[in-house]
């Protein structure tokens, strides 16, 4: 009896070590986020280094139909990384974008287009998914919008279905301008201003298609806000983040999804997260943010509370919702992977 005893308490005590060494080897990462929107953390998800493919500044991201990650930089050597889902590096190009600064992808009929803005340049370009340049959008001086050419610092494009192309000069005089696909200049509203219809820093923009619309989402990054606008240039809704420096609305499935530059105000470095809001534009969760927290039915201020990015400048979302974060002045680093816990 003493001996199975003894036999038994040995087992249990080897289990129970067993089980200890089990979690020791395995230890579990730290989540992030908040109301069951919640991430690990990867800042190793990029398999390269700087010496080989260099980067400066990391400004936005897409995906494409294969499921590859592309992130543009203003590095020269190569403006355009292109990753698969676990990291490697599948292809690079591109030299001539000094001020690469916004990306967008559109499928055009079966084949898919990139779209690239230079601050530095001035222009937009519409080129093939390897680097060919196809159309090049430069100042509209016709328009009597500008008095120079230099005056226009376009930040980012939207492709909308039939092609025609929706620009925001987010550097420059803050308009959105409507051309078609072919690069003539349709129209254009925005521009700075006080009134609500005006913008200051329209840093993104992009097709909101939730709820079984098609609007536009545009940036007021300096007013810490989206405005929701219809294909010609009316007004429809205001998204009120105060405290968060928000880039470009990235929409997939139900939810939408940007990275907070900084936070409460532009004058704030190196205060950034990724903040996420549902279908009825309602904060859900802050990565590397507080929790969102209304007051009858009115967002209390964000910010910063956890130091996990540095100037995080545009987020991509893969089908599994996982998020690739890009980041500005950040010394260089590659994006970092956001799991989905």
């Amino acid at each position: 009896m003493v001996r199975r005893n003894f036999i038994r308490q040995t087992a249990i005590t080897t289990s129970g070590l067993l089980i200890m060494k089990d979690l020791f080897a395995k230890p579990q990462n730290k989540v992030y986020g908040h109301n069951n929107t919640t991430y690990t953390l990867d800042t190793s998800w990029a398999k390269t280094n700087t010496s080989q493919l260099p980067v400066k500044d990391c400004h936005e991201m897409v995906q494409d139909s294969s499921g590859r990650i592309i992130l543009l930089t203003n590095e020269t050597k190569n403006n355009i990384l292109i990753f698969n889902k676990d990291g490697k590096v599948l292809d690079n190009w591109g030299h001539s974008f000094p001020g690469g600064h916004g990306l967008s992808l559109h499928n055009e009929n079966g084949t898919e287009f990139l779209y690239i803005t230079d601050t530095s340049k001035h222009q937009v370009y519409k080129t093939t998914m390897d680097g060919k340049m196809l159309l090049t959008i430069s100042a509209p001086m016709d328009a009597g919008i500008y008095s120079k050419p230099e005056e226009f610092v376009p930040t980012e494009t939207v492709v909308d279905k039939n092609g025609d192309i929706f620009i925001a000069d987010g550097y420059g005089a803050q308009y959105i301008l409507h051309y078609d696909r072919k690069g003539k200049l349709i129209k254009y509203f925005g521009g700075r201003g006080e009134g609500d219809a005006h913008l200051d820093n329209a840093h993104g923009i992009s097709f909101d298609t939730r709820n079984n619309k098609r609007t536009l989402l545009i940036t007021d990054r300096t007013r810490n806000c989206f405005k929701r606008f219809n294909k010609k240039g009316e007004l429809l809704e205001i998204i009120k983040l105060p405290g968060a420096c928000v880039c470009r609305p990235v929409i997939q499935g139900d939810y939408l999804y940007a990275a907070v530059f900084r936070s409460p105000n532009s004058n704030a470095p190196g205060s950034g997260f990724v903040t996420i809001l549902d279908k009825h534009n309602k904060v859900v969760s802050n990565i590397g943010g507080n929790e969102p927290i209304y007051v009858n039915g009115i967002l209390q201020p964000l910010r910063q509370t956890e130091k996990i990015f540095v100037h995080p400048h545009d987020v991509c979302v893969d089908q599994d919702e996982n998020i690739y974060v890009a980041q500005w002045a950040s010394g260089n680093v590659y994006p970092y992977k956001l799991t989905r816990a």
